[in-house]
């Protein structure tokens, strides 16, 4: 397994000119922030990274605001990184090169909405609890829910999933075009609203999880669902994960369509418990959600209720409320810093490998084996429903040894979803953290065609630099 990138030297920085500065200064005004406060900010995600922040933060309202920026980049070359709600884990938005920041927050507009053809198009620092905020009068939702109210630009840019993906699929196949700036800083638009299309390369799924590296995605359309008839949620507690996970393995290979099904360890319970005050048993769980008419929303949970019987699982607790639902699944999405309570002052080391559906109670199994064994501290949280799941391992920032083993952890994981024919993220993507990984992926021929493109779209390397592979 190759090394990570966070144990290698960081880039160096290329230098602002003067006259770049002027020049952004000049056009944005107090829209182009320099001071340090700012730029902290936006130099920093949710990963355990610490990189110098960007030299200057522009924040952009327009396609020509964004034109302007990155065409004054490439002219200086100059690095620029986009920025949505920085809500990333793999260090997607740092700086390693230094360079601008291309703050998107304020383009945030729906710009058209077409219910009759299930579609909808938003500037990019549109967040999915606002467009599902702005649309809830059209019997229309947008499903993709990542967890995190990540703007929409940034989950096309990292190929986000999340809860619901087992049955509504991923950004990949929820984005049907985008408006981009290349380096250039040529305004280009790939896809249609069209349902298909066979017109020359897919321009639309190359950019899709490109993690900002191509260009700067400024306009998503995007598919829309219809609020279903009727949505229940409910809660089911095992003796084990790996009957949890059994049950999940055996509801999704008998076709039922569930739309969520979440692993929360004993960890991860607890950690919820304390945060959210929810009182729930502190066993392994499953928390699942069934979407449909009244009859098929019962029929679904009569069958998944069977299995977990078989697997000794207690009887379901619903909530059949929205009030309920919404308890529970904001209880879910607030996991992640629920969890880091559970250990004041500490970073997390997450991972979120995913394994085909077949070999998921063995891979998690494999893995919890591991970490019992380190004596770190950990929770498992998991769209286990797809095969994805994710461990955090909580180090003390302050003790290097514990980054060290929780690397050492996350080597043995990836290399075991490699070698189930998994992948070494489901949907939080490469950025610094798992370049290594992707070339033990991906092998080194496939890693060199992503650089030939890479090249190709941005010669002087000013998109995002220094992430998913080094040039």
């Amino acid at each position: 397994m190759n090394a990570p990138a966070e144990f290698a030297p960081h880039l160096e920085p290329r230098p602002l000119p003067a006259p770049m500065l002027d020049a952004l200064r000049a056009r944005f005004g107090e829209r182009c922030v320099s001071s340090l406060a700012v730029r902290e900010q936006h130099g920093r995600d949710e990963s355990p990274f610490d990189v110098p922040p960007p030299e200057v933060v522009v924040f952009c309202e327009s396609n020509d605001d964004v034109v302007f920026v990155v065409t004054l980049a490439n002219r200086h070359a100059v690095p620029v990184i986009p920025f949505g709600a920085g809500s990333s884990l793999e260090g997607h938005l740092l700086a390693v090169q230094g360079g601008v920041s291309i703050d998107l927050t304020r383009m945030n507009r729906v710009l058209r909405v077409n219910a009759e053809d299930l579609t909808v198009t938003v500037q990019a620092g549109v967040t999915r609890m606002q467009l599902n905020r702005e649309i809830k009068d059209s019997g229309l939702f947008f499903p993709i829910d990542p967890g995190a109210d990540a703007t929409l630009g940034g989950m096309s840019a990292t190929r986000a999933s999340g809860t619901n993906a087992v049955r509504y699929g991923t950004m990949r196949e929820n984005v049907l075009g985008l408006t981009v700036v290349t380096a250039s800083g040529e305004l280009v638009h790939t896809g249609t609203r069209a349902r298909k299309s066979s017109a020359g390369y897919d321009l639309t799924r190359l950019l899709v999880g490109s993690e900002g590296t191509l260009g700067v995605m400024t306009e998503i359309t995007l598919r829309l669902v219809p609020l279903p008839e009727a949505v229940s949620a409910a809660v089911c507690f095992f003796d084990s994960v790996d009957a949890a996970v059994r049950t999940t393995i055996e509801t999704i290979q008998l076709g039922v369509p569930i739309a969520r099904c979440e692993l929360l360890d004993a960890h991860a319970v607890r950690a919820v418990n304390a945060h959210d005050k929810l009182g729930l048993r502190e066993q392994p769980m499953l928390l699942m959600e069934f979407h449909g008419s009244a009859a098929s929303v019962q029929e679904q949970a009569e069958t998944v209720q069977a299995l977990a019987r078989d697997n000794g699982g207690a009887d379901f607790q619903w909530a059949t409320t929205p009030e309920e639902r919404t308890r529970l699944w904001t209880a879910r999405h607030h996991a992640y810093l629920s969890g880091l309570q559970m250990r004041p002052g500490c970073r997390a080391v997450t991972t979120d490998c995913c394994v085909p559906i077949s070999r998921l109670a063995e891979c998690i199994n494999a893995t919890v084996a591991d970490v019992d064994a380190s004596g770190l501290p950990y929770f498992i949280v998991g769209h286990v429903g797809d095969g994805n799941f994710h461990v955090a391992y909580l180090i003390d920032p302050l003790q290097p040894p514990e980054r060290v083993l929780a690397e050492k952890l996350n080597h043995q994981l990836v290399a075991r979803a490699l070698q189930m024919e998994g992948t070494c993220t489901g949907e939080h993507g490469i950025g610094l953290h798992k370049m290594g990984f992707l070339l033990d992926e991906a092998g080194a021929g496939a890693v060199e065609l992503m650089r030939t493109i890479k090249r190709a779209l941005d010669p002087n390397n000013i998109m995002n630099p220094g992430k998913i592979f080094a040039l």
